[in-house]
């Protein structure tokens, strides 16, 4: 069963459960998930209350190809004292719930993950999305497309560490697409 979400030009959402062909259009993209979680039987949490403003909600997470898990001795210190705002949270692996100033979401990220490695010695590498090409909020720095960016950028960062290039040849790259 698949249920998909698709915003419209006049701003409404359309959601659609392909498992009967059940489909609302609504204004609020919210009141869209919470019917078709009702119709597909699955338990609906709302949203939690936006965040103050200059303030961004996050996750961080430890993503290790070899396994590790939450419990792991060197996340002792991190689960002990994680930087202000943060909650760690079992994810089958560590993962940090944040909700941490920044001038963007991605100062905020960048912000907290320099605190993890300078305090603890860890890379936060992910932001934890399953499917990073899914998508909608282009128009905003701050939105689910920023979460995107970042993640992508740890995973990326992550990823050349363990092929053995380093930050020159990541930074060389990113020179090199010409974005300013």
């Amino acid at each position: 069963m698949g249920l998909h979400f698709h915003r419209n030009a006049d701003g409404t959402t359309t959601g659609r459960n392909e498992a009967n062909g059940f489909t609302v259009t609504h204004a609020d993209e919210e009141e869209v998930k919470r019917q078709l979680y009702e119709d597909a039987g699955w338990e609906y949490t709302p949203p939690p209350p936006p965040v103050p403003p200059g303030f961004h909600r996050f996750s961080l997470v430890h993503d290790e190809f070899r396994a590790s898990g939450f419990e792991d001795e060197r996340y002792a210190g991190l689960r002990a004292r994680p930087p202000e705002g943060c909650v760690p949270v079992d994810r089958g692996c560590l993962a940090l719930e944040c909700e941490r100033p920044g001038k963007t979401l991605l100062d905020a990220v960048a912000g907290t993950v320099a605190e993890v490695r300078r305090e603890h010695g860890l890379v936060m590498n992910s932001l934890g999305v399953e499917k990073p090409q899914e998508w909608f909020d282009a128009d905003s720095k701050n939105g689910y497309a920023a979460t995107i960016v970042a993640h992508l950028v740890l995973m990326a960062a992550d990823r050349a560490r363990l092929l053995g290039y380093g930050r020159k040849d990541v930074a060389r790259l990113l020179d090199a697409t010409g974005i300013e």
